[in-house]
């Protein structure tokens, strides 16, 4: 199989972003996989939105870690595309119980990078096994310290580094601490050598965020492992034109 696609946040071009129903739309549409981010509320439950603070996305304003999960719940997120129609953020757990049954990959980012939500990788680990899916689950942060802690907790589970800035000899550093992946932003990619140093060392590639037809197919020619996307649907396209899907 050449490069999967992974739906950014859910089939998010569609969709508001990070809700069941972005989830659902990306199994529609025959996702190999999502790429999901994680916060916990004030009173410890696992919830999926991205942003730090409810602000854009949601008809609410504050931090997410201010917040009690009945009140996180009582948001609409349609923010994003008013449109839509009314929207909640979803628990991890009500994510993987919706994705369990179509076998696709789930890459759990950990958002851990401004406020560290102690315990946040206990539940996330503690869950994932409960539901017996740590085969199909990759776990990522910006906050590498939070993805170590993830291998201690599970050496199981399949983990990659997220890298947002330029980082000297990136590829020896994510071997040296053992993860599987690289997680680098689509302007990464301009290295050349970049993706040949990842394969050295043993490692896959995962390319965020890549929503434009010639990069897809670009990327789908150098044969990396998983393009992130907001729209699968095209990703798909543009990788069958390629052969590389």
């Amino acid at each position: 199989m050449g490069a999967k696609i992974w739906a950014h946040r859910g089939a998010s071009g569609y969709v508001p972003e990070n809700t069941l129903e972005a989830f659902r739309r990306a199994a529609e549409m025959k996702a190999d996989g999502v790429e999901l981010d994680v916060q916990m509320s004030k009173d410890g439950e696992l919830v999926v939105i991205h942003d730090e603070t409810v602000d854009r996305v949601s008809d609410g304003k504050g931090y997410v870690k201010d917040y009690m999960y009945g009140e996180l719940q009582a948001l609409d997120v349609s923010g994003s595309m008013p449109d839509y129609g009314t929207v909640r953020i979803p628990t991890l757990a009500q994510v993987l119980e919706e994705l369990k049954p179509t076998g696709m990959e789930v890459n759990i980012e950990c958002k851990t990078g401004i406020f560290f939500y102690p315990g946040l990788e206990e539940k996330v680990v503690k869950l994932v096994q409960d539901m017996g899916m740590t085969e199909r689950i990759w776990c990522s942060s910006f906050n590498h310290e939070s993805v170590l802690r993830i291998k201690k907790l599970c050496p199981a589970m399949k983990t990659g580094f997220l890298i947002g800035d330029i980082i000297m000899d990136v590829a020896d550093y994510a071997k040296r601490y053992g993860v599987q992946a690289l997680h680098p932003a689509l302007y990464h990619m301009q290295d050349e050598g970049l993706l040949e140093r990842c394969r050295r060392n043993g490692l896959a590639v995962h390319v965020w965020t890549v929503n434009e037809r010639e990069y897809i197919s670009k990327l789908g020619n150098a044969g990396i492992d998983a393009v992130i996307t907001n729209f699968p649907d095209i990703a798909a396209e543009a990788l069958r034109r390629t052969g590389s899907y």
